[in-house]
């Protein structure tokens, strides 16, 4: 899946490497969340963004949601992921893939809750000019 990914998007992406670490407003990613851009290309009105996220054991990725849609791929670790009504809507171990809709109403949290590195690779397919995420409050969940 993940020689998969990569594929269908390649034609569509030009490489770059660059580390970029944002500060979340409103639940910031925990102390050594970070990512990698890998690639970046705009077609028309829309963005594909690939990057890399590593989460270290214990840490995660603050509430969010994005503008458009964003498929995950589980290359390290385990994923678990929350929704803003605080429930597990999955865990995700490595080699699978997580596909999160978008929008206001997807705020959701990415935690690794293992004792090895979180390695995600993620696709964003945002509207140009988006953020990678948009900074959220806590729902009210006994977490972060």
């Amino acid at each position: 899946m993940r020689i998969a990914l990569r594929t269908a998007i390649s034609g569509a992406v030009v490489t770059a490497t660059v580390f970029v670490g944002g500060t979340a407003q409103a639940t910031p990613p925990g102390p050594g969340v970070t990512g990698t851009l890998i690639a970046q290309k705009t077609v028309g009105d829309t963005d594909y963004v690939l990057r890399e996220i590593t989460v270290p054991p214990g840490q995660a990725t603050g509430w969010h949601y994005h503008d458009g849609l964003v498929y995950g791929y589980v290359k390290q670790g385990t994923l678990s992921h929350y929704h803003a009504d605080c429930a597990s809507d999955g865990v995700y171990p490595q080699g699978t893939v997580v596909r999160e809709p978008g929008g206001p109403s997807d705020v959701h949290l990415g935690r690794n809750e293992g004792s090895t590195p979180l390695v995600l690779e993620v696709l964003y397919v945002l509207p140009h000019g988006s953020p990678y995420s948009e900074d959220v409050p806590n729902p009210g969940c006994s977490f972060e």
